[in-house]
């Protein structure tokens, strides 16, 4: 033993005391509950979900409209709120439940509808619906959809299944779609109205990305850096939109062809008289259109800019959604969607009035890592994070959420 200048004596280590520190993680076979076990958040899903396919699809997930300001901003206003913790209260056990349009959900949180879902993963739309149904929350099928409405229902008899309509120039068309809907007893309709055209995604225009993908000698190059992702789409059926027939070109061509700009208000009483189940309007901007929605019977509006990809720099739902709540006044719930990345943002959302928030990308990337395996990952990182969040708060029950515990303070980027 020797001492160094009058300090604790220094020894040299025996091997019985270094053996027990080189513990390495055990081998795990599977290669994706290998690639799963290294995401410990949504945005370490995101980066497994960029390595496991093509660029032109991540990017379709991952992008915005235009220069992507607005879903920057949306996300700036969660990484704003300030949460007003209490101490010395009991949350030895948490109840991260709500009721979301007078159901049960497992956590304040309904996953959004995206298009083109079997694109990001050859299960697509069933396995997120599974992910759901064990997970406790709603899922939200788009028009847009790689599944037909009665192939997920009889799927996944158990989810708790939505479905989001456009209104096409083709009405005959969406009148069919709603019929449909009605013959599968779903549960709620969430009509759309933020789309009179397709916003300007320039990440999708950059990349050429085509609705299939098109084999050109980009995406040919492509394979290489993606054989399985290209394996599955060419050995699984067909990608084609099961509500509409087959499609082959961009997906703002799409947009231009099927979207009708002439949309307004009275479309909304028509579908109101025609729907029996509960209606939800989503793509509210402003005070005075949720209030003119509501006037006409829908049971929720979603304030949403549509993840930042129609109106780039348009208005960032969580900072309007508290103004949309107090001129609703009760008569109808309020969610919200665009930038939330994780549980926390949850129970602010909540905090700031949200019956429940809309999630599309952090269960998309958990699609791309992992298909169904990855979608539950995300689910399971948004719960784990959500009832630390409220422990943490001093809160034992989501439903005991307000504006209490979190307000918005202005984001300085650090």
């Amino acid at each position: 033993m020797t001492s160094a200048g009058g300090g604790a004596a220094r020894r040299l280590p025996r091997w019985s005391e270094i053996r027990p520190l080189l513990r390495g993680r055990p081998f795990i076979a599977d290669a994706v509950e290998r690639r799963l076990s290294k995401a410990h958040t949504i945005a370490d899903l995101r980066a497994v979900a960029r390595r496991r396919v093509p660029r032109s699809v991540f990017d379709y997930v991952d992008g915005a409209a235009e220069d992507e300001i607005g879903i920057g901003r949306a996300r700036d206003a969660f990484r704003a709120v300030e949460f007003h913790p209490r101490v010395l209260r009991d949350v030895g056990t948490v109840d991260p439940s709500v009721g979301v349009l007078g159901r049960r959900s497992a956590l304040p949180l309904v996953l959004a509808p995206t298009g083109f879902t079997r694109m990001m993963h050859h299960e697509g739309e069933i396995a997120v619906a599974r992910a759901a149904a064990d997970a406790g929350v709603p899922y939200v099928l788009s028009t847009m959809g790689t599944t037909s409405i009665e192939d997920l229902v009889r799927a996944v008899p158990a989810a708790r299944t939505w479905f989001q309509l456009y209104l096409w120039r083709d009405r005959d068309a969406s009148a069919r779609l709603v019929e449909r809907a009605i013959a599968a007893n779903v549960e709620t309709l969430i009509l759309t109205v933020d789309t009179p055209v397709g916003g300007a995604r320039m990440r999708d225009v950059r990349n050429g990305l085509t609705i299939p993908p098109s084999l050109s000698p980009r995406t040919l190059a492509d394979m290489s850096l993606h054989p399985s992702w290209w394996f599955n789409l060419l050995t699984t059926r067909p990608l084609e939109f099961a509500s509409m027939a087959s499609w082959n070109g961009t997906a703002e061509e799409l947009a231009r062809r099927m979207f009708d700009p002439g949309v307004t208000m009275k479309d909304l009483a028509w579908l109101r008289e025609t729907w029996p189940g509960k209606l939800v309007v989503k793509g509210v901007q402003c005070v005075e259109d949720a209030v003119a929605v509501v006037e006409r019977g829908a049971d929720a509006v979603v304030v949403s800019n549509h993840g930042g990809r129609q109106l780039d720099r348009a208005p960032v739902p969580l900072e309007l959604l508290p103004h949309v709540v107090a001129a609703v006044g009760g008569r109808a719930e309020v969610m919200v969607d665009t930038g939330i990345c994780s549980g926390a943002d949850l129970v602010a959302a909540r905090a700031l009035g949200a019956s429940a928030g809309m999630v599309g990308r952090a269960y998309l990337y958990g699609l791309m890592a992992g298909g169904e395996r990855g979608v539950r990952r995300a689910l399971g990182i948004l719960h784990q994070e959500a009832t630390r969040t409220l422990r943490l708060l001093g809160v034992p029950r989501m439903e005991d959420v307000g504006g209490e515990h979190a307000s918005l303070r202005a984001w300085n980027g650090r």
